[in-house]
Parts: C-alpha cells; structure tokens; sequence
C-alpha cells in the first residue's frame, strides 16, 4: 500500500467498493504517528456498519448489547401492559372458578395461628365427657337420670344458660321424667341436627319449647376446616337458630337486656353490632352458598374456655362461682366418639389435630358475646370490586416492577420485598380483623413478573443472537462467545473502555493496487475487491482473529482481541495464529489469482506486516460515530512493516514479522532474516525476518 497513493483513478466519480469506503479523509497521513483512524463521509456511514468489526457491530448493538450487560432489559410498557392486562384477566377468571380458595383459605389459617393468643372467654364453662368419665359410669348414651343430676347440680349455682350439646331424641332410661324436670326450665337448650337430608336429621329433646332449641349443625369447608359460623338456617319453611346463638341470645337478654333486630338491609343486629352475612364471594371464598346466614369464625384462641369433667360435676366437686352467672355448655370430648373437627389451628398441633364441637360451640358463642359486649371486630372483608382492584394493582405492580429491574438481583430483592410488604400488609389488616385476599395478588404479581422476564430473556435471547450474527460475520465463533461473555466488562456506558493488552497486529496490501484501479471499472472493481476482502476476511475469522480495519484495499488484523490474554502462551498463539493467517491468505489468494486469470480479472500479489507489541484497545469517537480502535506503537510498526522495501516482493504474499513476533513463534516457521531496519518514522532499528513456510513435522 502506497503511502499517499490516490484511492480512485483519475477521472472516475467518487464510488463505494464494497464494505471500505474510498471517499474517505485522511486525519494526517494514517501511516504517522501512533494513532490510525479514517474520518467517514456521514452519508454513507449506514454502508460501513457490518465493515469494521467490533467497532461498527458495537455501534450497532450498542442499546441491546448494553441492555444485555447492565440490566435484564426493559421491556416495551405497552407490551408489559398487554402482559399484565393477560395474566390479570386469567387469575381472575381462575379465582372467580374457585380454583384459588384452598390458597386464600390456607393463609387465613395461617394469620389465625400468627394471631395473638385472646385467653379463654371467662363467660364460659364447658362440662366435657371425657373417655374416663364414660369408663367411670360405665355407659354410653349417658342414662337420663345421669344427665338430669348434672343439670339440677348446675342450677343450684345460678347459671344464665345451660347448653347440652349431647342428643336426647330419645328416653334412655332410667330417669326420663327426672330429665324432663330439667327441661322445664327457661335457661336450659338442647340441640337438634338438621342435616343434608331429612334421613340424617335428628330432632331435638321432647316437651322442650322451640325457642330453647338450637341446631348444632357445623359448617365445614372442602378441607375439613370449620371457618365459618352458621347462625340460622331454614329448614321446612322455618328459620332455625344455632345452639351457640341461642345460648348467646339468653346470656345477653339476662344480663344486658339486649334483644336482636334486623337492619334496613336485612342484616341481623344485636345492640350496636351488625353480623353481616357472608356473601357468595365474601373474602378468600369463591362461589359460595349464599342462602343461610353464616358470618366468619373469628377464633378467640386455641383454649376457648375453663373445662372441668363431666363427673366433677356429678360429684359436686367444682368451685360454684365457675357456673354462677356463665353460660355453661356440656358436651363430649372423647376421641371414642368422633365429635371432632378440624380447625385453623390444627396444622401447628401434634397428636390430637381436631378440635372437639362442644368447644367449637363455645368459640361461637364467645365471638357473639366478645362483638357485642366487648367490641371485639367481627372478620370483615372487601366487597369485590375493592378486591379485584387490589388484585389488579398488585399485578400492575409486578408489571413495573419487571419492565424497570435492572437486575436480576434488583429485581429478585424487589419481588420478596413487595410480597413480604403484601403479606405482612394483609397480617396487618388480619390483627385489626380485616380478611384481605393475599394469595390471588401475590400468585398474581409472581406471574407477572415471570411473564415479563421471560418476555425480556426472549428479547434478550434474540438480542444474543443479533449481536452474535453481527459478530459472528467479523469474527471466529469462540471469539464472539468470549466477547459475549465479557460483555459486562467491555461495555461502560455503552462503550468499551480503553484497556492496555499485548495483540499481535497483522496488515495486508495489494501491490500496486493504484494501477490496477486505473486501468478497470469502478463496477469491476467493486465486484473483484469484494471477493477479495471477502475470503481474506474469512481466513481471518478462521485463525481467531477480528478484522479490524478496511483502509481502502488493506485490512488491518488484531489476535488477542478484545479479550485481554492473561499468559505468555495466549499471547504466543495469537501470534501464531497471524502468521498461519498470513500464510493461509498466501494459499487463498493463488486459488484467488487463477479463477481471477481465467475470468480475465487483474491478478495480484499482497504483502503482509506482522508485530506483536502493547496496544491501547477501545472505543473511539463520540455518539454519532463510534469504533473500536486500537492506538500504541505495534499498530504503526506492523503498519511499516508491511510496506518496507516493496522492491522486494519475492512471492504472491510477503509476510515480514519483527523479532517480537518471532519470539513468540517457538520456531515452527522457517523464517529468513533481513537484519535490523530502520523502518519510516522510527529512529530506533527493528530487526526483521521474512516468513516462507510452517516447518514440516
């Protein structure tokens, strides 16, 4: 390559051939100095973008390839918006179906555990038959006359209700006329079963007087679990009171004087205290019976109430002021006869998980008495518009959360922080006993936010495989992985910063290129130059390299690029990588010349510079113009070497190396020494050698 040599032939317009420009200024001579660097025509930059390799492939991936290296990506809005509104619409749907109320009803179980422990009501007393009590009279149903003595020891202490959870349908004599005694008192209830049919119902004692009858009826969910408190139901055309609202009714008219009415909306009210029935959609729950009056069970604690055994009472042997004035309740607490359930608390407990139905009566009546004497909150909810706006917000909070993360670990961190803020939110609204859904927004928000990463890793996927074909055309394969793979510490600000490596620098001419050029086409030119670079590129690309620079018919080389080499032996195969390179282009251009021969296209000879020295690598230029420039003294010494004594051209391709390089080379090339040169611009010697040939094994 001349050293001030006209690009084009006189009298020809200006052209493009192929991917290098030869409308192009000079900055100084690109041969002085130690910086090399063209200043490109802006009009046809967008030509040069797939020429000069990580320079202009970065500058055209430098949005994505800095997405990819800083931050996950951030995702078109209005396609995360498209997501949310998907994903939200879905959950919905699901949660409308039903499907998510074992979740919802799972964490309420859980915030009831969390939840404080209230202590046992001390309004209450309840009288169990344990397994011993039924060892010690030796019976079971308890004799009439057994259960009439009980009741007449209670009434001796006053109290203001006495419940007898245990079924009376029928005499079991003896002493039915003794227990019809007892039921001829105003503050004793009995119960009856109503049942899913007339075949499973049980009717109450005989000779007790509707009003002192109460059903004793549980409502269970689909898991077993009793959260919800049916305070009426209708059976035969006749509204039927529960067992625990019945003793709960006596104790307030007895010592509050506190009657029951209905609000303007059909809600029932005791004093001030409306129980508001629960609906079809009522918190966690989807699709529910909405017929019967029911309100949720808001547990006091897992010990409800003081219990003493049903023979303490029989032998007198209890303190009277345990029964004056309380509503005492007697039912079965032996596991023998299976009138047990499972409650919130029975996932933190051992052995016995279920709790016995005279102490789930008990809770009932406690949370009526506690609501309405001592304003405990009854369990409220959202109505559902409210929650699915809270479900909505969550997942548009996911949406945002995904499209702005700039990391994974930002975005990781921000995720288990809005969920631990959802949770302990809900647990918050729970103490003050609100039920608001956690499971639906939260499933939500995750979904979300796993559709838009995976939106973004598929953006960023197809941004891999964008920068990797660009690259993939300038460089080798394992080049562009490593390239790709460092992208975290090439890229700063969408830049690669400068860094100092040692690089072997390979550069090629075309002899006489300006003769040529005068005597052919522009459009023959461009056509015949193309595949020229087009083959020298691809060798290049073969042995490892990058092709750096087209400088009009030169191509500038780098081996050890951008991936700094950390050992003496990476640096001498970049540079054994060159001199293969040059040898092989050598190879290229003889099958190059005889198709070119027979084609009647110019035949040529090249020479090639090789060193192998420090070079400061990185970007350069501003951000209309960007490329990855290498600048240090190797550049210029290879530059020089390649066009010293150009009489000299003893084969199709002159590959002349310096000391440096031959250093490196271990002696697998049979080299021919030319002493030490004085080469353009430099005042020190160098001493050259000319490669011939690999040596043989």
């Amino acid at each position: 390559m001349q050293n001030q040599r006209p690009l084009l032939a006189p009298g020809s317009p200006p052209v493009l051939i192929s991917r290098c420009i030869l409308r192009v200024s000079a900055v100084g001579n690109p041969r002085d100095g130690n910086k090399l660097w063209l200043n490109f025509n802006p009009v046809i930059i967008e030509t040069l973008k797939n020429n000069v390799l990580i320079s202009n492939v970065l500058a055209k991936v430098s949005l994505p390839w800095r997405t990819l290296a800083r931050r996950i990506g951030s995702a078109d809005l209005s396609t995360m918006a498209i997501a949310t509104v998907t994903v939200t619409g879905v959950l919905l749907g699901v949660r409308e179906l039903g499907t998510l109320q074992p979740l919802e009803l799972a964490v309420f179980d859980g915030m009831m555990r969390l939840r404080g422990d209230e202590g046992a009501d001390p309004r209450i007393l309840v009288v169990a038959v344990t397994e011993s009590d039924i060892r010690a009279l030796g019976q079971w149903p308890l004799r009439d006359r057994v259960v009439a003595q009980a009741l007449a020891n209670l009434q001796q202490h006053q109290p203001s209700a006495i419940g007898l959870d245990i079924f009376r349908d029928v005499p079991n004599q003896p002493g039915y006329e003794e227990l019809i005694e007892q039921f001829d008192q105003p503050n004793v209830f009995g119960i009856t079963y109503i049942g899913a049919s007339d075949a499973e119902s049980i009717p109450p004692p005989k000779n007790l007087p509707p009003e002192q009858i109460g059903f004793n009826d549980l409502l269970t969910d689909a898991d077993g679990i009793v959260r919800r408190n049916l305070m009426f139901d209708v059976k035969d055309n006749a509204t039927l009171h529960s067992f625990s609202l019945r003793l709960a009714l006596a104790y307030l008219k007895e010592r509050e004087d506190i009657l029951p009415q209905l609000t303007e909306n059909n809600q029932y009210q005791l004093a001030t205290t409306v129980f508001e029935k629960l609906g079809s959609n009522s918190g966690g729950y989807q699709n529910m019976d909405p017929n019967s009056y029911k309100i949720l069970l808001n547990y006091r604690s897992g010990n409800i109430a003081k219990m003493v055994r049903f023979m303490d009472i029989i032998n007198q042997n209890f303190d009277p002021e345990w029964v004056k004035d309380k509503i005492v309740i007697i039912g079965t607490t032996a596991p023998s006869l299976h009138d047990s359930f499972f409650t919130p608390y029975s996932a933190s407990k051992k052995g016995a998980r279920k709790m016995p139905g005279v102490l789930i009566h008990a809770q009932m009546v406690s949370e009526i008495l506690s609501a309405v004497l001592d304003d405990r909150p009854l369990l409220w909810y959202w109505p559902e518009w409210a929650e699915i706006l809270w479900i909505v917000a969550w997942a548009t909070g996911g949406g945002f959360l995904a499209a702005k993360s700039q990391t994974i670990l930002t975005l990781s961190l921000s995720a288990i922080a809005s969920l631990a803020l959802l949770f302990s939110g809900g647990f918050l609204f729970f103490l003050q006993a609100g039920w608001i859904p956690i499971a639906a927004p939260s499933l939500t928000f995750i979904l979300v936010v796993v559709a838009g990463v995976t939106y973004q890793f598929q953006q960023a996927r197809q941004q891999q495989q964008m920068v990797m074909k660009l690259l993939g055309q300038q460089t080798s394969p394992a080049v562009a992985n490593a390239l790709w793979n460092e992208r975290d510490r090439l890229l700063k600000s969408g830049i690669i910063p400068g860094q100092t490596v040692t690089v072997t620098v390979l550069f090629t001419d075309i002899k006489d290129f300006t003769s040529i050029s005068e005597k052919t086409s522009s459009e023959v030119i461009m056509k015949w130059l193309n595949e020229y670079l087009q083959s020298m590129t691809g060798t290049v690309i073969e042995r490892h390299g990058i092709v750096n620079k087209f400088i009009g018919d030169a191509v500038m080389a780098l081996f050890g690029v951008p991936i700094a080499r950390q050992s003496a032996e990476e640096i001498a195969q970049d540079a054994r990588n060159a001199v293969n390179c040059a040898l092989a282009m050598g190879e290229c251009l003889q099958k190059l010349n005889q198709d070119w021969r027979d084609r009647g296209l110019p035949v040529i000879q090249i020479r090639a510079g090789i060193f192998t020295g420090p070079v400061t690598v990185g970007s350069l230029g501003g951000t209309e113009r960007l490329e990855y420039g290498a600048i240090g003294d190797s550049v210029n010494i290879a530059s020089r070497l390649e066009s010293c004594h150009k009489d000299r051209q003893v084969d199709d391709c002159r590959i002349l190396i310096a000391g440096q390089t031959l250093a490196y080379l271990g002696g697998e090339f049979e080299v021919e020494s030319w002493g030490p040169m004085t080469l353009k611009g430099k005042q020190e010697s160098v001493e050259i050698f000319r490669v011939i040939r690999r040596k043989k094994n």
